[in-house]
């Protein structure tokens, strides 16, 4: 299976955003190689800005060069975006709900022998937390590319999650994001897997394990986390009556935590959640540490069974 990185992603979407719009405006601290925005730097190094080992700084910089009629794209590490200049994002991005669109690598588990200090697994919990604050986790490169893209035209800022490992190509060129919307990839009547990001792979590959066994499973891919497409979740949810969620980030606050909260104040349902359970990371590869952390199709498949027999209690 074809793999691309999703942050090879926000570069090429960089491009092209900068050839079609002046206004846009790139920032990075010192990591324009690694979050690959050094493909608009190269290109129109008189809208980029290196702000060096300083994200708190970088945000505000973004944030003042918002308010003049630009649109800012930050790029960072998953981990220093979100923890390091949280007060700054929080304060002076969000609170006045600004232009700036924080588009950090390295997310989640799967960075690999980096470990626990790079491994950002609770970046999504707290920008959910964030009024204003707009979350995508795109599955793919296509996907990335077409979230970052479609991020210069939400008013406000928005937090899209990419990744560093090569992940497999799920969508094709001519893929359309919608942002706010799931998008139902395969159709079932037994159980709804909802995943997002590298999960949503692996949710694909359990639903084939599942249907030999003669289980029909339905795959949602819910890109967007906030705002949350409650009306489309809870569709599925109706016909199915089980479900399990999927994640490469801590099961408190992301996408399980999303999605319980809506079933339990709308329509009661069986669930199980596939994803971190309250755990730092830890120093290896990115396939070993999946695997350890209960990341696979297999554990997505395990999580089904689980559910299933608590459907009919």
């Amino acid at each position: 299976m074809e793999k691309k990185a999703t942050r090879e992603a926000y570069g090429d979407a960089l491009l092209e955003l900068g050839a079609k719009y002046p206004n846009v405006v790139v920032l990075d601290a010192d990591l324009a190689k690694s979050t690959t925005s050094i493909k608009f730097a190269n290109a129109y190094p008189e809208r980029f800005v290196e702000c060096g080992i300083a994200e708190q700084n970088m945000m505000d910089i973004a944030a003042g060069i918002s308010t003049c009629g630009k649109v800012c794209y930050t790029g960072s590490f998953a981990i220093f975006a979100t923890g390091r200049a949280f007060e700054q994002v929080r304060n002076t991005i969000a609170y006045s709900n600004l232009n700036v669109k924080l588009c950090p690598t390295h997310a989640g588990i799967s960075v690999g022998a980096d470990g626990s200090s790079h491994q950002s697994v609770e970046d999504i919990a707290v920008m959910r937390a964030v009024p204003n604050m707009k979350v995508v986790v795109p599955a793919d490169y296509f996907e990335a590319r077409e979230a970052v893209k479609a991020a210069y035209h939400i008013e406000g800022p928005v937090f899209i999650r990419l990744g560093r490992e090569p992940a497999p190509i799920i969508f094709d060129v001519n893929y359309r994001f919608k942002f706010g919307e799931i998008l139902k990839l395969r159709k079932g009547s037994d159980v709804t897997i909802f995943a997002v990001g590298i999960m949503v792979n692996e949710a694909l590959e359990a639903a084939e394990k599942l249907r030999e066994k003669g289980i029909s499973v339905e795959v949602i891919n819910v890109a967007t986390i906030k705002p949350l497409d409650a009306e489309g979740i809870l569709e599925s949810v109706e016909k199915t009556k089980a479900v399990v969620t999927a994640e490469e980030h801590t099961i408190i606050g992301g996408l399980g935590s999303a999605i319980a909260e809506l079933l339990a104040e709308t329509t009661p349902t069986p669930i199980a959640r596939v994803g971190i359970r309250d755990e730092f990371g830890q120093s290896g590869s990115a396939a070993e540490l999946l695997k350890h952390y209960g990341l696979t199709s297999e554990d997505i498949v395990e999580a089904v069974g689980k559910v299933l027999s608590r459907k009919g209690e």
